[in-house]
């Protein structure tokens, strides 16, 4: 099932990029009109059924941009503006010297099994230079499918094999004897 839904999520699924899905286009129409004047996508599902899929594809991608479209119902409420992929970022640059902030903008990258919705890397430098219009913004995402998925898991195992890093190791018996206190202590 798991499977399925990734193949779907990086075959099907997209991120609508001239604008917000919800907003207005230059012909004065909703985007969301427009998006429904395109192809739509067909996908198999494992008992052999095909379905086009049309204007919703884009509808689970843009709740990463826009929280006013995010699915939701009384067990799952619809996340915070603040969750918004676009805002999460803003937050975390908020948090370094501001003379380093053009730099971080410039070195962005995107990796991890979402990153393969089509169009994301698009999308997520037009909202962030809407954000930072000053500023170059440049997003880096690796061309391999499989570096991309699992860069994170690659990147740690570099670290991790590093001689350096073994001395930023923080044993469960020193955890528990000096508390979260000592992360920062072992890792300047």
């Amino acid at each position: 099932e798991e499977r399925t839904l990734t193949e779907f999520k990086e075959s099907v699924v997209a991120v609508w990029t001239p604008g917000r899905l919800g907003g207005h286009n230059q012909q004065g129409g909703t985007n969301l009109d427009l998006a429904r004047t395109q192809s739509a996508r067909p996908f198999e599902m494992p008992d052999g059924y095909n379905q086009l899929f049309g204007a919703e594809r884009y509808r689970a991608a843009e709740s990463l941009f826009d929280v006013k479209m995010a699915a939701s119902d009384a067990a799952h409420p619809p996340p915070s503006p603040a969750q918004a992929l676009p805002a999460l970022i803003q937050h975390s640059l908020s948090q370094v010297d501001v003379d380093i902030r053009p730099h971080l903008l410039a070195n962005i990258v995107v990796v991890g099994g979402s990153s393969l919705v089509y169009g994301i890397n698009e999308r997520l430098k037009q909202e962030l230079e809407a954000l930072y219009p000053g500023p170059r913004v440049r997003i880096f995402a690796p061309a391999n499918v499989v570096e991309r998925k699992f860069s994170s898991w690659i990147g740690g195992s570099i670290l991790a094999s590093l001689g350096t890093f073994h001395q930023m190791w923080i044993s469960k018996k020193e955890y528990e004897e000096h508390g979260p206190g000592i992360v920062e202590k072992r890792c300047k």
